[in-house]
């Protein structure tokens, strides 16, 4: 994983604030308290400790969060002494701990509003997609869900699975550009047809690739290069083997798995066990082997099956 990534997974997700604040706070009157006593070089911990406060306690009450800074500002006090350690210099920490506690709230809920936001632009675009064919109704959700199931059991950072969760929603999405007659159209598709379809790729990329979050983190790859074979004869690059985005080749075995076991216009869902033995077969040729046996452990542990056999 990418120090970006890595750093972003951290951001959004407000437990590892909580464990800084539990660990500097801790240290900070330890440090007053046994080893430096009265020691006035260690205040910053304490005003890092309500920042990380604001941030890692964003979602609990605001009594919550005002107690807990009164309890910072009145070690503070009483652990780092002087001579201007009156009630007035108390009153005034504790206003100051608390409006940088409430920034620091207020900025974690916004960067929380925009990822919610983002994931029901994402949901809206993949339901306006799926209401054009009544029989690949819920495909992006399935595709979703099976998706992250893979991405679990590969034990990837929570963000990845998000960005694979909404890569996966929207992987089809260019399909929105392509003509109603030929999408929906029950007889074999000719070899024109069949292309302006292989089209549907690029179409997507280019409809979402000015939203920036989406550039960076992911979601891009995994429209653009879900239909990319393990053995380089996809499309629309040809890429092969490792040279496909990790994430693109999780989306392509989901997507492959739901096509065959949903009922589509222009033939009846696939019998569960043939879908699964076309999915080992391609082992190496159209997916990745290694996600292959991840994908098929899943069956192993009942979690997929039950999963599909509620959809």
């Amino acid at each position: 994983m990418s120090k970006k990534n890595f750093f972003s997974s951290h951001l959004y997700n407000p437990l590892y604030f909580r464990y800084c604040f539990y660990f500097v706070f801790s240290l900070a009157v330890i440090l007053n308290s046994i080893i430096i006593h009265g020691g006035s070089n260690f205040y910053i911990l304490y005003i890092f400790s309500v920042i990380f406060l604001g941030i890692g306690f964003y979602d609990k009450p605001l009594w919550f969060l005002i107690l807990l800074t009164f309890i910072i500002v009145t070690c503070r006090f009483f652990l780092i002494t002087d001579s201007t350690s009156t009630f007035g210099v108390f009153l005034i920490h504790f206003l100051t701990y608390l409006i940088i506690m409430l920034i620091s709230t207020g900025l974690m809920k916004y960067v929380q509003k925009v990822e919610e936001d983002n994931l029901e632009l994402t949901i809206a675009l993949a339901n306006a997609l799926d209401s054009r064919d009544h029989y690949t109704l819920h495909h992006s959700e399935n595709v979703a869900k099976y998706s992250v199931q893979i991405a679990r059991k590969l034990n990837l950072p929570n963000l990845s699975c998000e960005i694979i969760r909404k890569g996966a929603l929207l992987h089809d999405i260019g399909k929105i550009g392509i003509p109603e007659n030929i999408l929906t159209k029950q007889d074999k598709l000719t070899d024109e047809e069949y292309e302006i379809i292989k089209n549907h790729p690029i179409l997507g990329h280019n409809m979402i690739k000015h939203i920036v979050n989406f550039h960076k983190n992911g979601v891009l790859d995994i429209v653009l290069y879900h239909h990319e074979r393990y053995d380089g004869n996809g499309y629309p690059m040809g890429l092969k083997g490792k040279q496909i985005p990790l994430f693109a080749r999780i989306v392509a075995i989901a997507d492959s798995f739901d096509a065959m076991t949903t009922k589509r216009v222009y033939r009846d869902e696939l019998d569960l066990e043939y879908a699964i033995n076309e999915i080992r077969k391609n082992k190496g040729k159209q997916f990745d082997p290694e996600l292959v046996e991840v994908f098929l452990s899943l069956f192993d542990q009942n979690n997929l099956i039950s999963n599909k056999e509620q959809t």
